[in-house]
């Protein structure tokens, strides 16, 4: 009964199909504490912000991660306004709209503090039908909207 028991767990382990993995891969890697997680769908991230050893950014097919000191420039739409756009140029972020409304640029450090919003002091330029301002990245946050004056 013994042998029979045996050659059926060999019969059937011979049988087994093969999983195949992804091929993602992560050449280099460092252990540190702090920091968080991200999550979406089927990915998950976890890392640690403001590492000392920043470099350029790790890109392949369609994903691409950044390391490093970060800093966090984003718009807020507001309802009836035009619509605000960010862009990178070189170091640099653009912070652009459409010159087609009367409205005022606001910007804020912490999007959760609605009594925060104050007008930017950026220069504005505007060019083909578009406003813009032009910032170099510095640390910490900063949200812009556009209100109507």
């Amino acid at each position: 009964m013994k042998k029979q028991i045996l050659i059926l767990c060999l019969l059937t382990s011979a049988f087994c199909l093969q999983a195949w993995a992804q091929d993602y891969s992560i050449d280099w890697f460092k252990i540190a504490g702090g920091g968080g997680t991200s999550t979406n769908g089927q990915y998950s991230i976890t890392g640690t912000i403001g590492q000392h050893d920043a470099g350029a950014t790790m890109s392949g097919g369609n994903y691409a991660l950044t390391g490093g000191f970060w800093s966090l420039i984003a718009v807020v739409q507001t309802a009836g306004m035009p619509a605000l756009s960010i862009t990178r140029s070189g170091s640099s972020v653009v912070v652009s709209w459409p010159n087609t409304a009367a409205c005022t640029l606001q910007q804020n450090s912490n999007v959760a503090a609605p009594a925060g919003w104050a007008t930017s002091g950026s220069s504005i330029t505007c060019a083909n039908g578009t406003n813009s301002i032009t910032l170099t990245p510095a640390a910490g946050s900063l949200f812009f909207r556009l209100r109507s004056p």
